[in-house]
């Protein structure tokens, strides 16, 4: 028994005799089975653990209660690590209630026998149990990962008890780092799952959570906007890091030493992360993270048997289970008559959305020839060309065909106040000469970029690119740099005027000077001479049209009478819109509302 706080007791166990976690996941560290005890006027106990473990689970209870009889026990997940010791609960206390949700209890009915369970207490979604001081707020989570999955918060400790959402691979007395065993995890057994776990995440934002008590894993109180942050970004499918994940199986060397020669080359190349794999002998779940975890993947195999080698296929076949998306993938196939790996690679990925594939594909025949040594450097000048213009070293900070990408777009401005970096959404930037080159940026005064830029006569324009979510146009556009850190948590590039080089999401970037400003009433033109641009890749540049269609969520108008943001989706509720309005989030002002219909 551990206190998780005055009323909270944590009565889990340690498991050190698991080595695969649900007959698959190599787990060298242990699991933990977590179990939760609320103590108030009346008693609830949170899910049970696994069924190897049913009497020291009860002696950690027993400690707990320190005589008393627990009055609920609330089961928020059904798969049998957490819901096996039900029964030796209910034998032990059989004065309690369980309580759950409709669906746990037709699961109750199936692992244990109809009727088995007999003071029962259905709980719904947004339905409430009060305990005394305490009260439990549900909250269904459906396939998160399972069709009953729901979280319980409690209002007064403002603890989020979340099921398996936010477990860790590990035991509890063992140093785990928690990000790199959260994600293995996560993407394991979750990943199939995002849209549901933004919805989850969505429901949970509105709560002022103090702490996080999951199933498997620590007890979360620290860092928790980071925590966060990494589900937020695990379940929309957005690369975590830059990177390469290198994944290859090989029969006599060959293809392995085309790999090694890729991920060498890569790294001196600039590619901040290279991980490697061998998927014959690696752990395929730590190599599945990594896929998830990194901007692009590349995929090197044989072709075996007019097909691809077993353990790619396996590899392959876990990605698409998951809902593998929004990544670069570049192909490398090996075949001593008659290579077929990469179209056989390209058509088990054919169900994942949103993928790039890499212009090079190098194909072997047999060992690894000169020839074939001039295309794997060719991929990795491929897959480093935006590594190579984020370096002070290797990038090309001449290359004007970076204003080239300057239209009727979307850009994130970016300064310095002198303390910090700030970043602002602009769509107003235009190239007005070429000889010298010359760039006009629009800035409503309104903005505490303008105050900044005005008072340090430097800035930088990054174009954003197509793959931009949505979360970066409320991150830079719907925030004041004034009140609050833009760039926290986030270790960005910089250009030689040491202002900020967004890490991702951009397809150019160049460096302003002002040398001009004219004075437009609401907005003011800086007249900027250009000292710096780089061309990062050739994705597509964000155009507000783009924007509007693809990106921005569609505003919640049902029902409503009054005018909608045509930039952010804000809905004004009233019969006229003052002319001297200005968006409360976005600050553009009444010409880009319409009326809703």
């Amino acid at each position: 028994m551990v206190p998780v706080t005055d009323h909270i007791r944590y009565v889990g166990v340690n498991d050190h005799a698991i080595d695969l976690f649900e007959g698959q996941y190599a787990v060298r560290d242990g699991m933990s089975y977590n179990s939760y005890v609320i103590l108030d006027d009346k008693i609830a106990v949170m899910d049970t653990v696994d069924a190897r473990f049913t009497h020291e689970w009860l002696d950690n209870l027993a400690a707990a209660l320190d005589g008393r009889s627990p009055d609920y026990l609330v089961i928020q997940h059904m798969e049998p690590d957490h819901s096996a010791n039900i029964l030796s609960f209910l034998k032990t206390y059989p004065n309690a209630t369980v309580a759950a949700n409709k669906k746990a209890f037709a699961m109750m009915d199936n692992f244990f026998g109809e009727g088995s369970v007999t003071r029962r207490l259905e709980v719904a979604s947004g339905g409430s149990l009060n305990l005394g001081r305490h009260c439990l707020n549900f909250l269904f989570a459906p396939m998160v990962h399972w069709p009953e999955v729901m979280v319980t918060y409690e209002s007064i400790e403002k603890t989020l008890f979340s099921a398996d959402a936010f477990g860790r691979f590990g035991a509890l007395d063992r140093a785990v780092p928690w990000e790199d065993e959260a994600r293995r995890y996560y993407i394991g057994i979750v990943g199939k799952y995002g849209a549901q776990v933004q919805n989850l995440l969505k429901a949970a934002a509105g709560l002022d959570i103090r702490r996080i008590c999951p199933l498997h894993g620590p007890v979360l109180d620290k860092n928790l906007p980071d925590v966060l942050r990494l589900y937020d970004v695990w379940s929309s499918y957005a690369p975590e890091a830059e990177g390469v994940c290198l994944a290859y199986t090989s029969v006599y060397g060959n293809t392995r030493r085309a790999a090694e020669l890729l991920a060498e080359k890569l790294r001196s190349g600039g590619c901040p992360i290279v991980k490697v794999y061998d998927l014959a002998r690696c752990d395929m779940a730590a190599a599945v993270a990594d896929a998830f975890r990194l901007s692009k993947l590349v995929l090197a195999t044989t072709t075996y048997n007019a097909d691809i080698f077993p353990p790619m296929n396996a590899f392959l076949t876990a990605l698409a289970e998951r809902g593998f998306r929004k990544r670069t993938v570049a192909l490398i196939e090996n075949g001593s008559w008659a290579p077929l790996a990469a179209r056989v690679m390209r058509e088990k990925l054919a169900a994942c959305r949103d993928l790039v594939f890499a212009e090079t594909t190098v194909s072997l025949h047999s060992a690894v020839k000169a020839a074939d040594r001039e295309r794997i450097g060719a991929l990795a000048d491929e897959l480093c060309r935006e590594y190579a213009a984020r370096s002070p070293e290797k990038a090309d900070k001449n290359d004007m065909k970076a204003l080239f990408r300057i239209g009727y777009g979307l850009y994130v401005v970016t300064s310095n106040d002198g303390k910090k970096d700030n970043g602002l959404i602009v769509n107003t930037v235009t190239q007005v000469s070429d000889n010298p080159n010359r760039v006009a940026v629009n800035i409503n005064k309104a903005n505490y970029s303008h105050h900044v830029i005005k008072q340090t006569g430097i800035l930088n324009v990054n174009c954003l690119s197509v793959d931009a979510p949505f979360s970066v146009f409320e991150n830079y556009g719907f925030r004041s740099g004034r009140s609050v850190d833009k760039f926290a948590g986030i270790t960005p590039d910089r250009s030689d005027n040491g202002l900020v080089i967004l890490p991702r999401y951009i397809n150019a970037a160049f460096s302003l000077k002002v040398e001009d400003y004219v004075d437009l009433g609401s907005h003011g033109m800086f007249i900027c001479s250009v000292t710096e641009a780089r061309v990062i890749n050739d994705r597509e540049t964000m155009t507000y049209t783009y924007y509007q269609k693809n990106v921005k969520p569609k505003p919640a108008t049902e029902g409503k009478k009054g005018y909608v943001c045509k930039i952010c989706g804000y809905v004004y509720e009233g019969d006229e819109l003052p002319d001297d309005f200005v968006c409360p989030l976005c600050k553009h002002g009444a010409a880009d509302f319409e009326k809703i219909k």
